[in-house]
Formats: structure tokens, C-alpha cells, sequence
């Protein structure tokens, strides 16, 4: 959206109108606005301006009182002509430095950056997991603990490693355990994980009588480690209490909706695709999203990469009256530090 036709004058009060709602929450009136901006001018004239951006769907008069609120159109105009972007402080640089180390797993990148979006922020951050790639298998590794249960240690391509405990049908040796790991990384390292999962199957069916008992063992123990994968989200996301802690009484109300849509996640994620698609930052107020429950909010989202594909995309979800010029920034340099860790 274009400033064109907007006068110099209904630009700086307009610009002044939506930080002031920004800080508070609350409708602003001519007299305050004219005290923000101390143009040399009546609080008449300043009415006239905030009547004629009223009627332009700029701003809204939320109730009886004199006092105005920004339009999800006038937030797209601060937005695109007004916004002076903040860059980023100090302390918030440092910590995005510190969490997104490349010595992280993927997933523990995925969820420290989440959480750093929202408690730099103040908003609700999200980042969606990784498209899912082939995952070949690197290593896997069986060590026995108490009774009838062993640990299984799965290293996936370069540097995932996966951890989880099976129930075998009988105590194993550490022995048993180890010549069986060895006969899995000889037979099935450096090959796709539903590869090795289908040709376990078609193993275990063959001819039972054929097969030795350490084969057998083999079989056994692979088949619970590969298959008892833990379920994969589809994004991550943290900070829901941030968004209560600044809520106005009109904005909870909006609240309970979008906490059912992060637990639904149908439509946040048919968002999110699209964001995965374009390229850099991408700004959805209101309605622009295109869903009803996301009407009172604005998301900000960046795709981050790795070798530089897109891989995924990180944001933040909060009320439309957001600290843009700050919270942009932010988002741009996280998409940018976890696309640098995950690439290390």
C-alpha cells in the first residue's frame, strides 16, 4: 500500500498515532496526538486529519469516545512507507550468538530458536521443522540396561542422533548387543532408513527355519529400533504466555481461538508453506492472512536454509499493534543465524 494522496502532515500524525497505540493499546484522542507530535497546528485541524484517515480505513473509532485505533490497512501502510526499523541491540545479538551454536543437533536449533524469538520478542515465536529429507543411517549402536529393556542409539545422516528405549523379548548380553549393531552398520550403513525398514521386514518373513538364532537376535532388536520412531511435529512453537502477559480485555478474548489454532495447526501451517516458498521477510496483518482467527494478530515470518535452499520458516505471532520495527529485525537475523548453524 502507498502513502499517495496523504498529506506530509496526515503521514507524521498518523505515524504517531499507531506508536502511541502500539505502546498502550489504547484508542488516541486529538489531544493527545497533537502533545506526541507538537506540530504547530489547533487540535482542530488535528480531528480533520484523523476524521479523513478515518474515512480513507486508516484508523477506526472503537467506541463512543473521540480516540482512534489503527485499521489493519493503516498498520500496512506504517508498515511499508512509515516504519523505521530498530537494529538490533546488543544483548539480543549476543544471545542469538550464544543458543544457535552449529555444535546443536537440529532439533535442539529448532527449539532454541523458537524460544529466543519469543522471549526477545515478548510475542509467541515458531519455527517449523525441516522438510523431511531421506534419512539414511549412519550408525546404530545397543546397549543393554536393567532387565529386559536396551537403549538404542541411531546416528542419522551426518549428525542427528536419536535415542530411545525397546523392550526385547529376553535379556541380551552386551555381547549380543554389540555383535548385533555390528551386523546392521556393515549391512545397512550409508542407506535410506525406509530402505533398511523394508528390507528388515522382507527378512524377517523369509523362511524362519533359515534363519540362525543370532540372526534372528539381529532381526528382532532392529525392527523395534527402527520402528518405534518418535512422532514428528510439524513446528515448534513457544511463548503462548507472552501474549497474555500484553493483552488488552478485548484482545483475550481473541486469545482461546488462536491457542486452538496452534494446537490444530491446519491452517498456521498451510500459512507457514507459503512463507517457506518466497523469500525473505513476509508480513501478514489481520485478515491478510486469509484466516478468520488470525484477524486481530499479524505474523512475521523468514525462510531459513541450508546450502541455501529453503528449508523452513521461523516467526513470530503477535496482536497487530506489534513493535514492528523491532520485531522485523529480529526475525530477519535469527532465519539468518540458524540458517548458519545448520549449514556448519
Amino acid at each position: 500500500m502507498t502513502n499517495e494522496g496523504i498529506s506530509d502532515r496526515a503521514q507524521v500524525l498518523l505515524k504517531a498515532l499507531i506508536e502511541r497505540h502500539i505502546e498502550d493499546g489504547q484508542p488516541v484522542g486529538s489531544k493527545t496526538l497533537l502533545a506526541e507530535v507538537g506540530l504547530a497546528v489547533s487540535a482542530a485541524t488535528v480531528r480533520n486529519v484523523m476524521s479523513d484517515l478515518e474515512e480513507r480505513g486508516y484508523l477506526i473509532s472503537p467506541h463512543t469516545s473521540a480516540g482512534r485505533i489503527p485499521t489493519s490497512a493503516g498498520y500496512r501502510l506504517f508498515v511499508d512507507s512509515l516504519l523505521q526499523l530498530r537494529p538490533l541491540d546488543r544483548q539480543s545479538l549476543n544471545a542469538l550468538r550464544e543458543e544457535l551454536h552449529p555444535d546443536k543437533s537440529a532439533g535442539e536449533l529448532i527449539q532454541t530458536a523458537s524460544g529466543l524469538l519469543s522471549s526477545i520478542t515478548a510475542q509467541a515465536g515458531l519455527v517449523t521443522l525441516p522438510r523431511q529429507q531421506t534419512n539414511q543411517l549412519r550408525q546404530v549402536e545397543f546397549l543393554p540396561l536393567s532387565g529386559d529393556r536396551v537403549l538404542v542409539i541411531l546416528v542419522v545422516n551426518e549428525r542427528e542422533v536419536q535415542n530411545r528405549i525397546i523392550h526385547t523379548q529376553r535379556v541380551h548380553t552386551e555381547e549380543e548387543l554389540r555383535q548385533a549393531a555390528n551386523l546392521l552398520n556393515r549391512r545397512f550403513a550409508g542407506r535410506p532408513m525406509d530402505e533398511v525398514k523394508a528390507q528388515i521386514l522382507v527378512e524377517m518373513e523369509a523362511d524362519r527355519a533359515s534363519i540362525d538364532s543370532y540372526m534372528k537376535t539381529t532381526l528382532d532388536l532392529a525392527n523395534q529400533a527402527f520402528e518405534e520412531e518418535a512422532p514428528r511435529e510439524d513446528y515448534v512453537v513457544a511463548g503462548e504466555s507472552q501474549l497474555l502477559g500484553s493483552a488488552t480485555p478485548e484482545e483475550l478474548e481473541q486469545l482461546h481461538d488462536l491457542f486452538h489454532a496452534f494446537q490444530r495447526k491446519k491452517d498456521l501451517l498451510q500459512l507457514l508453506e507459503r512463507c517457506t516458498r518466497a523469500n525473505g521477510i513476509q508480513i501478514f496483518i489481520g485478515e491478510e492472512a486469509g484466516y478468520e482467527v488470525l484477524g486481530g494478530y499479524s505474523v512475521v515470518t523468514a525462510p531459513y536454509t541450508d546450502s541455501g535452499e529453503n528449508i523452513g520458516v521461523l516467526g513470530v505471532i503477535g496482536p497487530t499493534r506489534m513493535a514492528y520495527q523491532r520485531v522485523i529485525p529480529i526475525v530477519d537475523v535469527t532465519a539468518r543465524m540458524l540458517s548458519s548453524a545448520l549449514s556448519k
